[in-house]
């Protein structure tokens, strides 16, 4: 009896010094990739891209074509659409920085009334000084065109190693594991990788797709200034689901209100727009075109949301719902991490699934 009382302390003991390892494992983890995100996040957008890119690498090298000519294609291709993408946003981003502050004394003078009502100082709005402080992250931001061809240098060495070697691999799981592993092993990277592919390649799409919804709607039909600016953000930010939409949705509908003070029909016009764009793209087009399969738990998009943005800022809150995908993908086909794939999936499939019992 004394032994067994022993057993289980001693069970206890080690399951809870398991645990505390664990934990400061991830303290540990989470310090390395916050402190060294100058290298980590560059490797993590070269991992994501070189997956668009491996398939062709790999159906080039089964043909005959040398695997430098097609990564050298692969990365013209990928730098051209990088500069081009940046000379645009750049000259976007000024043209809003210049415009910023007679928008934002505008908005001063509409919101004047409001600080009256509420009997709040005459001076509040100018105390908080908001026009200077955005108009300088707006040309801060402009002026970052060195640092991100840095990290897009740092991002190019990276493909090209991965790249290069992913021709390659298959023998190196035939080297490294035996031959009845070999190729169950080869079977589930080639599928997480084409899996990880196609995600990125649809988001992507519908991500376009939304921004030039919403570009064409404010130009066309609304007439809001700077309409180009706002098909861009809503480009970059329909990456992260729900908060991105909506903060997306924020500057143009302000925008709209300023512009046309006092017809507030072009506001509200603006606001409906958006939303009903919003909501077809990602209640109606995302699903159809993703599948129920990479439906992400809305605690899981919180949560990643807020554990990438704390690592590694704006980027961070752009690519934590891309990783999160990518996670569940390698869990689901990974068969002793699909417990966790089915912890981080919306649960739509898995009712429908229980309720034909």
């Amino acid at each position: 009896m004394d032994d067994r009382r022993l057993r289980r302390i001693e069970l206890a003991s080690q399951r809870m010094i398991v645990a505390l390892l664990s934990f400061l494992s991830l303290i540990a983890l989470g310090t390395v990739l916050r402190s060294g995100r100058s290298v980590v996040v560059p490797l993590v957008l070269a991992m994501l891209a070189s997956n668009i890119f491996i398939p062709f690498v790999r159906r080039g090298a089964k043909k005959g074509i040398p695997p430098l000519l097609t990564v050298f294609v692969s990365l013209v291709l990928f730098v051209g659409v990088c500069l081009m993408a940046l000379i645009f946003v750049n000259a976007r981003v000024i043209a809003l920085a210049q415009a910023f502050p007679r928008y934002y004394a505008r908005l001063l003078a509409l919101a004047q009334p409001l600080a009256n009502t509420y009997d709040l100082p005459v001076n509040f709005w100018e105390g908080l000084n908001l026009g200077d402080k955005a108009t300088a992250y707006l040309f801060n931001l402009s002026g970052s065109a060195v640092s991100f061809l840095s990290n897009l240098i740092l991002v190019i060495v990276f493909m090209v190693f991965i790249l290069l070697g992913s021709p390659y691999f298959e023998y190196k799981i035939r080297k490294a594991f035996s031959s009845s592993n070999a190729g169950r092993v080869q079977l589930v990277m080639e599928k997480i990788s084409l899996q990880i592919s196609r995600y990125l390649v649809t988001q992507t799409l519908i991500s376009a797709a939304t921004g030039v919804l919403v570009w064409f709607f404010l130009a066309f039909f609304i007439g809001v200034d700077f309409p180009i600016t706002w098909g861009i953000l809503a480009f970059f930010l329909n990456f992260i689901p729900t908060i991105g939409s909506i903060i997306a949705s924020v500057p143009p509908v302000l925008i709209a209100l300023v512009q046309f003070y006092p017809d507030l029909g072009p506001f509200v016009s603006s606001t409906l727009g958006l939303l009903s764009i919003q909501m077809v793209m990602g209640n109606f087009l995302t699903p159809k075109l993703m599948g129920d399969q990479l439906n992400l738990s809305p605690v899981v998009v919180l949560l990643s949301l807020l554990l990438w943005g704390w690592l590694w800022g704006v980027i961070g809150a752009l690519l934590s719902v891309p990783i999160a995908a990518v996670i569940k993908i390698i869990c689901e086909n990974v068969t002793a991490l699909n417990p966790i794939a089915a912890l981080m999936g919306s649960g739509r499939t898995l009712r429908k699934e229980f309720s034909k019992e």
